[in-house]
């Protein structure tokens, strides 16, 4: 998914969601958590993790110089891919250890430790698919998670 040129809005400033991706765009809880209760069978399936430029977007939200992580996954639920995210993880010290979190969920770490602080969320809708957006504080550092709907989460 192409999500260099999405346009990105407050959550208070949308006001046609479906009432069937409400539950999904606005809890400001963990996504992973609420994929686990919905799903039997819930999985990570990393598709690309690896130190590389980042859209100019992206590194103004973070407000960042340092090099990147960039971690793109499926997350599947009963071996359908329900949602698309998309992390932009700087390479600080702050950050070291979720450089290497393989195909565990990055939720279940960020929503963990009460030292992470969530952003707002900011909503998109592109192609008939809702996405959400939100930045977490990791320290000094803050990363970036978009994270997009897809059709099978509603079935």
């Amino acid at each position: 998914m192409n999500t260099k040129n999405l346009t990105w809005e407050n959550l208070n400033a949308q006001t046609a969601i479906p009432e069937i991706v409400k539950p999904w765009l606005i809890d400001d809880q963990s996504l992973t958590h609420k994929l686990k209760q919905k799903f039997g069978d819930f999985n990570v399936n990393v598709l690309s993790q690896m130190q590389t430029q980042v859209y100019e977007n992206e590194r103004i939200l973070i407000n960042t110089q340092a090099d990147c992580i960039v971690r793109e996954v499926e997350l599947l639920g009963n071996q359908q891919v329900v949602v698309f995210a998309r992390s932009i993880i700087p390479i600080t010290h702050d950050t070291k250890d979720l450089h290497t979190i393989g195909s565990k969920p990055l939720g279940e770490i960020l929503f963990n430790d009460s030292n992470i602080v969530r952003g707002r969320l900011q909503i998109t809708h592109t192609d008939g698919i809702w996405g959400r957006q939100s930045t977490f504080t990791v320290g000094q550092t803050r990363l970036l998670v978009s994270e997009f709907f897809l059709d099978n989460l509603y079935a």
